[in-house]
Formats: structure tokens, sequence, C-alpha cells
């Protein structure tokens, strides 16, 4: 039996998805987490073969809860369930550590398919999370945007402005200090152009980096 862990902050996607995965005669769930820390937790303990992991969690970024458990665990497959489409995430989730990337529209008709496949050591990309990925590989460097330029950390600091937190608190996110929170932000703002937080976070919320 194929092992599951699903991390999602909704109760109700994770009753779907647990649904879906219990329903293969194949695999289980063996553990469920609500938010980053708690999914980093759990898979600690838990040890499971395949750690489904919503990129939007509250608490910490989706992008670092991957990072960290690949970190830990790095024979653990981990598969990438999320509302985002844009390749920015595609790519950085893979960079991290993620073997697969399905977007929850598609979970119905692949979460299955995406398991199995990650668990045999494979990679796994939804239809539409691999019509994103195409896109960027297709793009010329006159194509590329200012967002491109970003590093996986510069776009997790930007998602924590962006979303309210406060330095502090984004520097307890990723264990780095508040000195190096500042760094990061302006180093945003001068790749940017961009003069203040309010302006970070409209920017990441026409660039999809967070919801509106």
């Amino acid at each position: 039996m194929i092992r599951v862990l699903l991390a999602d902050d909704h109760s109700i996607v994770r009753d779907g998805l647990r649904r879906l995965v219990d329903g293969a005669d194949d695999m289980t769930v063996v553990s469920e987490a609500a938010d980053g820390r708690e999914a980093i937790r759990k898979a600690d303990e838990a040890l499971p073969d395949v750690a489904v992991v919503d990129i939007s969690m509250p608490g910490m970024d989706g992008l670092e809860v991957v990072e960290r458990i690949h970190g830990a665990h790095p024979k653990m497959a981990i598969l990438v369930l999320t509302m985002h489409e844009e390749e920015q995430y595609v790519v950085r989730a893979f960079g991290v550590g993620a073997s697969g990337y399905i977007t929850k529209r598609a979970a119905a008709d692949q979460l299955i398919k995406g398991i199995r496949k990650v668990h045999e050591g494979g990679r796994y990309l939804s239809d539409d999370a691999a019509e994103a990925l195409a896109r960027r590989m297709g793009k010329g460097p006159a194509e590329r945007t200012s967002l491109d330029a970003l590093s996986t950390r510069e776009i997790q600091v930007l998602r924590g402005l962006a979303l309210g937190r406060s330095n502090r608190e984004i520097a307890e996110s990723y264990a780095i200090s508040t000195k190096t929170v500042d760094t990061y932000r302006f180093r945003l703002l001068k790749k940017l152009g961009l003069r203040n937080n309010a302006e970070l976070t409209r920017f990441a919320i026409q660039n999809r980096i967070i919801e509106s």
C-alpha cells in the first residue's frame, strides 16, 4: 500500500482528497495536516511514501514546506496540489524538491495517477501545469517578465509582505533574521521598480502571487 499524507488547510478539500485516495485499492491516507508546520511535523511522524501538499497553506509558505520535507526526507515523494497554474509556481516547486504538480481542478481525474507516478520515482504534471511549464520554456529573453528575475526566496518574502505579515513573522517562517528580510524587501523594491509595501502587494495580486 502507498502511504499518503494530505496537507491542505480546507477540511472539505481534505475530505474529498481522502475519499479519492481511500477509494483506490493500492493506497491509504495515514495522516493529515491543516497548515505548513503541521505538514512538516506529520511528515516526520508518519513517514508517508507520498506527501500531497497544498502550496498556499497558512502559517508557512508552501514552497518552504516542500523544501523542508524534501530536505529531511529526500526519498519521500512530494506532490504539490494547488490552485496556482502559473509557470512561476510549477518551476519553483520542482526546484525545491517536488516530484509532481497538480492543479486542484484536475485533482479528481489525475490525483491517483499522480500519486502512483511519483511513488514509482517518476515526475508528474497535470495537463494545465504542463501547459504552463511549456509556456515558460518557450519564452524568449524579450518575453521574460520582472517576476522571472526573482529568486524563490524573494518570491516567498514578497508573498509574506503582500499578505501583511511583519518582518519578524516572515523571518521566523524561513529561519532568517529580520535584517535579512529587510535586505530582501529592498531588493524586491529595486528589481521591480516599486516604492513601498502597498505597491508590492498590488504587484503580488496582479501576478497572482497571492489571491485578491
